[in-house]
């Protein structure tokens, strides 16, 4: 009797149509096929969320470049050519009386000057050249006024230096920009990691469905003859056609979520639309050994917090120096020395110049405002000290977001080898279970536990490479240390 059943499986698997091989909706002979690697790559050249961190880059260094222009001498070139007015003017006659006179004139003037911000004072030095020109076209009389040379300054007293508070905290800004294009570019290698997998997933949800379409197809077959032997019962024969349909719709579906993925994966990296791509499963997963202390050191060192948190408190403590400059007395000297002559000509109006001073001292100082001032202070002064705790509380949740992360990493390499003998054992008792189901010794239920549990193996197994790699550029992104190779990501910006 077992000599016939055998015979007869024999015979049903040579009687099978050989089975066409299942094409993955991407068309896996045409489609472009990726590895991790070269998808990051190509997430970091050609991604919109990569020319946005690089267009963010370039918005901070124009930035800075203004705050440096600023203590740089400027040069400036300011004229009115011509001011002209022709009118009809009141005139006081030496008898008291007024008469009213036709005017034709204009008056002209260019100047050139140079201007140096003073940063450590908040003033300001300058020198000026100017000439005037003044024209009566009634009386044909024409005059001129130069000024060869003045040179000044202007001094705020007592009041907020905006120069000196912005040398203090922007070049803190400025460094804080440059660790967030590099957080920024780990970030997008991070989603282009999650999004990998995301494809990798269907691509193995796709193949897990056509091979048991195939799988319920050849044991349909072998249950039919089995059935017409009366081997097999009536209700055991629907129960396999009811999981051959299953199989088919689990295909059909797995297929139409894999197109999806794709179509989101190539529109995130930078692909052409329309341009068919398929992924392939990393096949060596590096072994780190990351050290709490030293992943929290790089973190320090390397992230942008180490200039935000002080960045932040000196924006507070400015606010607090502009409050108490600005609303209390200050006052403002301004003086000049400098020559001047005037002239029927333009080159005598340089010749033996005589010399000009000006000296003013201006000062405001409020009497009564209602406490106004003092809520200023005060309020800037509360923000500071809040600005203070957040930042260090802030500082203690990203150290422990540190910990955690590198904790999660050993946890996750752990699972990894695990999850991949699992895959291994799964498929394994899959094809010991089949087996044994075509000699009759178990039942489709069984068979049925078997082929779940290699499916879930495989996911289970898909599942902790995608969590281990997001992890890994996860702890990048909050290093900015590359843990392969040992040495920072600033040696590569």
């Amino acid at each position: 009797m077992k000599s016939t059943l055998l015979y007869i499986v024999l015979i049903s698997f040579l009687k099978m149509p050989v089975a066409q091989a299942q094409q993955s909706p991407q068309n896996a002979e045409t489609a472009r096929r990726l590895t991790l690697q070269e998808t990051i790559d190509l997430a970091l050249s050609s991604s919109t969320a990569s020319k946005q961190a690089a267009t963010n880059k370039t918005s901070s260094y124009w930035q800075y470049r203004t705050f440096k222009a600023a203590y740089r001498p400027h040069l400036s070139l300011t004229g009115t050519l011509p001011d002209f007015s022709r009118s009809i003017v009141p005139v006081i006659q030496p008898d008291g009386t007024t008469d009213f006179k036709a005017v034709s004139i204009s008056n002209s003037e260019v100047g050139l000057s140079v201007r140096q911000a003073v940063g450590f004072t908040g003033g300001e030095i300058f020198i000026t050249s100017q000439s005037q020109r003044f024209d009566d076209f009634n009386q044909r009389l024409r005059r001129y006024n130069s000024f060869p040379a003045i040179i000044g300054f202007s001094q705020p007293i007592f009041g907020f230096n905006q120069l000196a508070w912005d040398k203090k905290v922007e070049p803190l800004r400025f460094q804080e920009s440059e660790r967030q294009f590099l957080e920024d570019r780990e970030t997008v290698a991070t989603t282009a990691t999650q999004r990998f997998f995301e494809v990798l997933l269907q691509q193995v949800n796709f193949e897990i469905a056509s091979k048991n379409v195939e799988n319920n197809q050849s044991l349909f077959r072998v249950a039919q003859e089995k059935h017409r032997l009366g081997r097999l019962s009536r209700n055991e024969l629907l129960q396999l056609q009811l999981s051959l349909m299953n199989a088919q719709m689990a295909q059909a579906q797995a297929a139409t979520d894999l197109k999806t993925m794709a179509m989101q994966f190539a529109a995130f990296v930078g692909l052409p639309q329309g341009e068919k791509v398929a992924v392939q499963a990393p096949v060596e997963v590096p072994t780190l050994e990351v050290k709490e202390q030293t992943a929290l050191e790089q973190a320090r060192l390397n992230r942008k917090e180490r200039f935000q948190y002080e960045r932040r408190v000196l924006q507070a403590q400015k606010d607090v120096a502009e409050a108490r400059g600005k609303g209390g007395f200050n006052a403002n000297l301004y003086a000049t020395f400098g020559l001047t002559k005037n002239a029927d000509n333009f080159q005598e109006s340089y010749v033996r110049p005589e010399n000009q001073q000006q000296v003013a001292l201006g000062f405001n100082m409020p009497i009564v405002d209602w406490g106004r001032q003092k809520a200023r202070v005060k309020t800037a002064e509360a923000n500071l000290q809040l600005t203070q705790y957040t930042v260090e509380q802030e500082q203690t949740n990203f150290e422990q977001s540190v910990y955690t992360q590198v904790n999660q990493i050993e946890l996750l390499q752990e699972r990894l080898k695990i999850t991949a003998a699992a895959d291994s054992i799964g498929q394994e008792r899959y094809d010991i279970t089949k087996a044994t189901f075509l000699v009759g010794r178990i039942s489709i239920t069984d068979l049925n536990i078997a082929l779940q549990e290699k499916d879930q193996a495989r996911r289970a197994y898909i599942a902790a490479l995608q969590d281990f790699w997001v992890a890994y550029y996860r702890l990048r992104a909050l290093t900015l240390y590359d843990f392969e190779r040992g040495v920072p990501l600033l040696a590569e910006n």
